[in-house]
């Protein structure tokens, strides 16, 4: 019996692999969304979503669709950044694939379909943006002022690599014409739908030829199964049957369906990474469709590394879209993976990959991403605490706290009396509050990260890594340590592939408007140490933990005033500048947000980097 285990193995080992393709979607309607027309922008939110059983089973909307579709494509693989005292360092990262042009001036990389779904105007190149934007390999700014880079040429924000499909044929077995209906029987199903254009064509079918409108599917015929025919309006009416045409055809025109052109993907993914990865931002009620494309590892051929997208302390339906390799899927080089998240609950999330975690968040596979609240979407002088406890209705993110111990955003206390907010125009909130509370004028992501310069050698460089030795001495705001963290706009850095990339597209200075708020939203991904965060002059109001609004059941907001906060990683939190008072904080002024511990204020050994920044009252 043990003699035959090996062949048991060789049998196994000689199983074909089954080949990986890129891929992206991002679909214009959905069960959940079921009107493509309303699905490019937020409705205003009126009261919750009323769902009723469709005729296939599911729950369908039937009045206050709320919401919409916002999608995001992304690569895995490896890319360099600049730190403050010029290092160059070696990065596992994640970079965009859509949304180019938004990342590169700041915003996140979240696109609605009728943005996403387009093709690019004219070829990527290797470098994209930064290319295209003029960014010259071998030239760097002399002086501050030369700051922002440009990134006014380049406004695609589309999917990279988006292509129409190759058009799906199929050989006509039999034609024929009842009145104005044809019936098309074709040697193997074709795969339309209602309302699908198709074109037929051949030289023996004269008079059937041309592009029409399906007007049904899986039509009854004595030839094949149902499914292999469909049927379209002509207006030629009188034409004969056609039988085992030799070269009758039909077709759906080209169209985009997910099918992508892998060398752009390759051109523009390729040595492109961002510390922090694309930001992401997406609404209450959105159905957020996330591509992973892994590129692959340039530096490191030797890496057949996995990548996964997990979304950090995100209540995901399903662990199956989680990014635990465990318990979901791990995507492989040359592969695509589409996540599906359904916005919940608002507040500050991160992301990161979950393959070897202490490695690869090590390596900069870090990333932020927020949810805005439904408050946002509330009607102009519409009670804010109405509305909050119209969102009782919905079953999913419904707050009771005599019944639930988890719930953490009730109604706030004192009722509709004490509560008498509104919505006002352009009125922005962190959180559903339901009294103004969390009420801002501007946000800035702020994602605090460290690694060890020895750790990123060694991954780049084919030797053990030390993890009992991991040791960060390098402190980054953003991405970058000071003095960077002031410089406006993109940051770029040469790469291997000779051209110029936007390694760091986030900005850290934090321009408050003379008497307005700034909301911050702070997380801490480091893998090996606390980050402490100060702030001299301008009082934190910290008023959320962890996306929790900082309210006991009682509906009591817990909020609270300091001049510092400290964070693990793995930890974030919301807090509110508040320089509404000109007379404290007039324009032209400039406060600095700094860490008070000394050794984060440098990189390494070096004088320059390290956690500070600038906030600037304009």
């Amino acid at each position: 019996m043990s003699r035959g285990l090996p062949t048991v193995l060789l049998v196994l080992l000689a199983l074909p692999a089954r080949a990986q393709s890129f891929r992206v979607q991002c679909p214009a309607s959905t069960i959940t969304h079921p009107n493509a027309a309303n699905n490019n922008a937020e409705p205003a939110y009126t009261g919750p979503t009323t769902l009723t059983p469709g005729t296939n089973g599911y729950l369908v909307p039937s009045a206050n669709v709320n919401g919409a579709i916002k999608c995001q494509q992304i690569s895995g693989g490896d890319g360099y950044a600049t730190m403050g005292d010029g290092t160059q360092t070696y990065m596992f990262s994640f970079g965009p694939l859509s949304g180019l042009a938004d990342i590169a001036n700041g915003l996140p990389g979240t696109e609605s379909p009728s943005t996403f779904n387009v093709t690019a105007p004219a070829p990527l190149k290797p470098g994209d943006p930064a290319t295209t934007d003029g960014i010259v390999t071998n030239t760097w700014p002399s002086s501050f002022t030369l700051f922002p880079l440009s990134t006014s040429p380049f406004t695609y924000n589309g999917a990279v690599g988006l292509a129409n499909d190759i058009p799906n044929l199929v050989s006509i077995y039999d034609i024929s014409e009842s009145g104005n209906n044809v019936r098309v029987v074709g040697n193997a199903p074709l795969g339309v739908a209602v309302g699908d254009q198709v074109t037929i064509s051949g030289t023996d079918t004269t008079g059937y030829n041309g592009t029409f409108t399906v007007s049904s599917i899986n039509v009854a015929n004595p030839f094949f199964p149902a499914n292999y025919a469909f049927t379209y309006t002509n207006q030629t009416t009188g034409l004969a049957e056609v039988t085992a045409s030799a070269t009758a055809t039909a077709a759906l025109p080209p169209r985009l369906d997910g099918h992508v052109d892998p060398r752009p993907i390759m051109d523009v993914g390729v040595m492109n990474g961002n510390i922090p990865a694309p930001l992401m931002a997406f609404d209450e009620d959105d159905e957020f469709f996330l591509t992973l494309t892994n590129v692959g590892m340039i530096m490191r051929p030797d890496l057949f590394e996995q990548h996964t997208v997990h979304f950090h302390g995100y209540p995901n339906a399903s662990a199956f879209y989680d990014g635990v390799p465990d318990a979901s899927v791990a995507i492989n080089i040359g592969a695509s993976f589409t996540y599906y998240y359904l916005a919940p609950d608002a507040g500050t999330y991160f992301w990161h990959c979950h393959i070897t975690p202490p490695e690869h968040l090590q390596m900069g596979m870090v990333g932020q991403l927020y949810v805005r609240p439904r408050q946002n979407r509330v009607q102009i002088n519409s009670s804010l605490y109405a509305a909050l406890q119209a969102q009782q209705g919905d079953l999913r993110t419904a707050c009771n706290s005599a019944a639930d111990i988890l719930c953490s955003n009730p109604l706030p206390a004192g009722g509709p009396t004490v509560n008498a907010a509104v919505q006002v125009t352009g009125g922005k909130y962190a959180y559903n509050d339901g009294d103004g509370s969390t009420a801002y004028d501007v946000e800035y992501p702020i994602q605090i990260h460290g690694f060890d310069p020895s750790f990123h050698f060694v991954g780049m460089t084919f030797n053990p890594e030390g993890f009992t030795d991991m040791k960060d001495k390098y402190f980054l705001l953003n991405g970058r340590s000071y003095p960077d963290t002031v410089i406006p706009g993109p940051l770029a850095t040469q790469s291997v592939d000779g051209a110029m990339h936007f390694s760091q597209p986030l900005s850290s200075i934090i321009n408050i408007p003379a008497g307005k708020k700034a909301l911050l939203r702070i997380s801490d991904l480091d893998v090996s140490e606390y980050q402490t965060l100060a702030s001299l002059g301008i009082p934190m109001k910290v008023i959320g933990y962890n996306a929790k609004l900082l309210r006991d059941q009682a509906g009591n907001n817990l909020y609270y005033t300091t001049n510092s906060i400290t964070l693990g990683g793995g930890e974030s939190l919301d807090v509110i500048l508040d320089a509404s008072d000109t007379t404290k904080y007039p324009p032209g002024s400039v406060f600095y947000l700094y860490t008070p511990n000394l050794d984060h204020l440098s990189n390494d050994a070096e004088n320059f980097g390290g956690l500070m920044t600038e906030v600037r009252i304009n």
